[in-house]
């Protein structure tokens, strides 16, 4: 079983959005995957800067190849449905 690293610094960037609920599915895909991640929320004072912030989803260096991989079949597999034409 990994270990989740003791330092956040250790860890990269494999997925960023600016909706909180686009990072949880993104980090259940990663961790049903086995692949340990954690969201990082960007933060910044809206009286500063209006609209500015995010999440990040973050994994140990050694994942983020697979991570990648894994969300950019994600990506391609969930097409809009009206695209698909399914309802």
């Amino acid at each position: 079983m990994a270990t989740q690293p003791q330092d956040d610094t250790e860890l990269v960037e494999v997925f960023d959005t600016q909706q909180e609920s686009e990072a949880m599915v993104v980090h259940g895909l990663l961790e049903a995957a086995g692949i340990q991640a954690i969201i990082t929320n960007l933060d910044a004072p809206q009286d500063v800067f209006p609209g500015v912030g995010g999440v990040l989803v973050r994994v140990a260096p050694e994942d983020a190849e697979q991570a990648r991989q894994i969300i950019e079949e994600f990506k391609n597999n969930s097409a809009p449905e009206e695209e698909t034409g399914v309802a």
